[in-house]
């Protein structure tokens, strides 16, 4: 039921943002706001969440179907970034409650990083999106 709230939380959020005139993209959204809602291993419907929270990506690895959304909030006191290895999406500095959102729409898998704390390749603070046909 939890997965259920967290879509309807992430829809509406991109309903408020699209209703305001804030920049949104089918492929991404920053806002300033945040979701809170619990970190999952394998995404249902077309929404997935990865919490951002003393300086780790929670989860760490996750696995979704093609098409879904994943949403990152950062829960940190320090700033952070979603980075992909292969350069496909970066969030920028996302500050304490900052969101960021990426549609993953193509089968793969997608290495990503914090800049400032970590680097390609999983070093350090550092994640991975398996995204399955």
């Amino acid at each position: 039921m939890k997965t259920g709230k967290v879509i309807i939380t992430i829809i509406t959020l991109t309903m408020l943002l699209t209703a305001c005139g804030m920049k949104t993209s089918s492929d991404q959204v920053q806002t300033g706001a945040a979701t809170e809602a619990p970190a999952a291993q394998s995404a249902q419907g077309n929404a997935a969440v990865v919490d951002i929270k003393n300086f780790a990506f929670n989860p760490v690895n996750l696995q979704i179907a093609a098409g879904t959304t994943v949403t990152w909030t950062n829960n940190d006191s320090a700033g952070h970034t979603v980075t992909a290895d292969n350069g496909t999406f970066d969030s920028g500095t996302l500050r304490k409650g900052d969101t960021f959102s990426f549609t993953f729409n193509e089968a793969g898998t997608f290495a990503y990083y914090c800049r400032p704390h970590g680097s390609k390749g999983g070093q350090g603070m550092a994640g991975v999106i398996t995204v399955v046909p």
